[in-house]
């Protein structure tokens, strides 16, 4: 491609609405135009990125069996009715009315349709089993779009889909999509790990999200680099510091003027933040919520939203909170009647614990359960942060920011059940077909690649995924000798089989050379007046320090070398 003719240009200035490196960088390499909050269009640079890591996922899909479809977007509401998730959604899930008033959605995902079109085709187990995926373009109206590619609410997606006859073969399904995400990634160049996932919005019994490690990404993971175990911060486990083991002592009313805070009481009443009870107060699906834990642990939303099966969770309004009888800054469970009470196991962890009074100004000493409250759930609630135990091997637990690229699920029947998509067995017997789904943005999974390869000049993409493999540089191209060797080379790096982004601009060097790094094509050839003099071409590696100076006839072979290594 002759740079002179391609659509799209760069920029010298940095772009004031980027966040984050891929952002920034992607707009000033004239990759991507913002059309409007979260949604971006792509210029060929993009373009040619994204249609290789397209032939990638489906070289890969492929060779585990996959069979590549279509599905359509627009889809009737009632899909999502069946399966509930119109209501869960929420906000997120664009909808509209046809022209005859039917209620319509643009979707975000596919399992509905999808399993609608199984249970019409595939009656017997021997049909079974199935991959099916697409790469297509999907819609969420993201409340909050941000960091370029990052999080958009139009996007490129491939979704993939596996149907089973029982859990045995859903496992070998999901391992079959673990391999091919893995093998992907290294295709791509990115180093990505896996950690275990909240399945959210999707459902399912379980789900591992790819992550790429960058301090630009927006979810917190946990990881124990001893025994390798890592969870996004949404579903990670830890070991609970142990509490105070002692024999229960009665209950006792102190005065606690003006203590409001878990740290204040524990500082007043000379006590370890471990032996007390923290409340927070929630409203799930409109009925409020009083939860407990340890004073020196904070609750997790996503683990109190999935223990309550709740759509919605929020704070409680001071308001709510008066309303239920409870005393802010003195709240306590104990005596509490005609609220649901959620706890966290922390609370079995210790023994005469510090809880609020349900007066204003005091608190209980030595609270117990289950003697002095009983909750009406408990379960593990907590947050895992940094410096906590592992579960698996008490090794320190570490907090590291990442991005998600790609989100596998183990869907179980969650949608075969609504939707009584069945298989008969051998027996004569039928049972809901076991469904996974597995998830990669294409757009992310760009943007990443240039979060984990760039310097202070530009991008510096591997090899499989940068839009050029080589950009042919000339400086000086009205001299004559310069113009038919740059025109000789372009037309021997393409016989090669070489893809080549061919610099014949009429720009300074200065220009030229600052484009060609920010583009970060993996090979710079560069052809000058000097160095034709010297009777040599500049070859340069883009992450290397220092050029090689080679003869004209040798520039193919080490155009080759330095992109093979």
């Amino acid at each position: 491609m002759r740079y002179s003719r391609y659509f799209g240009a760069t920029q010298r200035e940095e772009p004031a609405e980027a966040e984050i490196p891929s952002h920034r960088l992607m707009l000033r390499a004239g990759m991507i135009h913002q059309a409007a909050s979260g949604v971006y269009a792509y210029y060929p640079l993009a373009w040619r990125s994204l249609r290789k890591i397209e032939q990638i996922i489906r070289e890969e899909m492929d060779a585990e069996g996959g069979q590549e479809l279509r599905l359509s977007v627009l889809q009737p509401i009632d899909l999502w009715d069946q399966s509930g998730r119109n209501e869960l959604y929420g906000p997120d899930l664009f909808r509209l009315n046809d022209r005859r008033d039917r209620p319509m959605a643009i979707a975000p995902t596919h399992e509905e349709l999808l399993t609608t079109m199984v249970k019409s085709c595939v009656s017997s187990y021997r049909d079974l089993p199935l991959i099916l995926y697409q790469i297509h373009t999907k819609f969420r109206d993201e409340q909050r779009p941000r960091a370029g590619l990052i999080r958009v609410r139009e996007f490129d997606m491939k979704d993939a889909y596996s149907f089973d006859v029982d859990e045995e073969g859903l496992d070998l399904s999901y391992q079959a999509m673990v391999r091919a995400y893995k093998k992907l990634y290294e295709r791509c160049g990115l180093d990505v790990v896996m950690v275990d996932a909240d399945s959210g919005a999707i459902g399912g019994k379980e789900s591992n999200e790819f992550i790429l490690m960058s301090p630009s990404g927006e979810d917190t993971i946990i990881l124990c680099e001893n025994c390798g175990y890592g969870a996004n911060a949404e579903k990670a486990l830890f070991a609970k510091p142990p509490g105070v083991t002692e024999d229960a002592k009665p209950l006792e009313e102190v005065h606690t003027p003006d203590q409001k805070t878990i740290e204040a009481v524990s500082r007043y009443l000379s006590v370890d933040t471990t032996q007390t009870l923290k409340a927070v107060f929630y409203t799930a699906d409109g009925e409020f919520c009083f939860v407990v834990i340890r004073g020196d642990l904070e609750v997790n939303e996503i683990k109190l939203q999935r223990a309550l099966d709740a759509a919605d969770l929020r704070l409680a309004t001071p308001d709510e909170v008066r309303e239920a009888g409870v005393v802010a800054g003195s709240a306590s469970p104990i005596g509490l009647s005609g609220v649901r009470v959620v706890a966290d196991d922390s609370v079995e962890m210790g023994a005469n614990f510090v809880v609020g009074a349900n007066r204003e100004d005091y608190h209980y000493m030595n609270a117990n359960v289950p003697r002095d409250f009983t909750p009406d759930l408990m379960q593990d609630i907590a947050l895992a942060e940094d410096g906590h135990e592992c579960h698996n091997c008490g090794s320190i637990l570490a907090i590291r920011r990442g991005i998600e690229v790609g989100h596998v699920f183990k869907l179980d029947t969650r949608y075969s059940v609504d939707l009584d998509a069945q298989v008969q067995l051998a027996d004569g017997s039928s049972r809901h077909i076991m469904m996974g789904c597995y998830g990669i943005g294409l757009g992310r999974l760009l943007a990443a690649a240039v979060e984990q390869h760039h310097d202070d000049k530009g991008m510096t993409l591997p090899r499989a995924i940068a839009p050029y493999e080589v950009v042919l540089t000339t400086l000086n191209p009205a001299d004559e000798s310069v113009a038919d060797m740059a025109e000789k080379l372009y037309d021997e790096l393409r016989a090669a089989g070489l893809e080549v982004l061919y610099d014949d601009r009429a720009e300074s060097a200065g220009v030229k050379l600052n484009d060609a790094d920010l583009l970060g094509m993996p090979v710079r050839v560069l052809v000058s007046p000097r160095g034709l003099r010297n009777g040599t071409v500049e070859v340069k590696a883009r992450t290397a320090t220092d050029a090689l100076a080679v003869a004209p006839d040798r520039v193919v072979a080490e155009t080759l070398a330095l992109l093979a290594a």
